[in-house]
């Protein structure tokens, strides 16, 4: 008898090289996949959690052509330390103040005026945000 070429059937003997790869990368595309979601799930937790410090303009009201009282409630960590930027423009939409104002009562709720000094009529104000110091 002759030697005669003969196949195994195929899948009969365990997976070929390319299944085992295929196999092997679908693995480890997982693992990517499920590290990628947790980090982004990490940060942005990370970034709720660690916002410790938040306002609310309540109201504003022109006093004069050269000044505009804010009224700010903040809320905070309490301990914490922030920086809160208030902004007034005129009718023209120029800026006409801008103020950084300090945070550094020790309670949670901060609830307080603050003055601007204009260098013309403002007509609005706002609150540009609040960061911990």
């Amino acid at each position: 008898m002759s030697a005669v070429d003969e196949q195994l059937p195929e899948g009969r003997y365990g997976r070929s090289a390319d299944e085992r790869a295929d196999r092997k990368l679908r693995i480890v595309g997982a693992v990517l996949g499920a590290l990628f979601l947790a980090m982004l799930g990490w940060f942005g937790w990370h970034y709720v959690v660690d916002n410790k410090i938040s306002a609310e303009m309540i109201k504003f009201d022109v006093v004069s052509d050269s000044e505009v009282q804010v009224h700010l409630e903040v809320r905070k960590d309490e301990g914490v330390e922030g920086v809160c930027t208030l902004r007034s423009r005129s009718e023209d939409g120029a800026e006409v103040a801008r103020k950084d104002v300090v945070v550094d009562e020790p309670g949670g709720r901060v609830d307080r005026i603050y003055s601007l000094r204009t260098t013309a009529r403002a007509t609005s104000a706002e609150l540009l945000g609040c960061t911990p110091r």
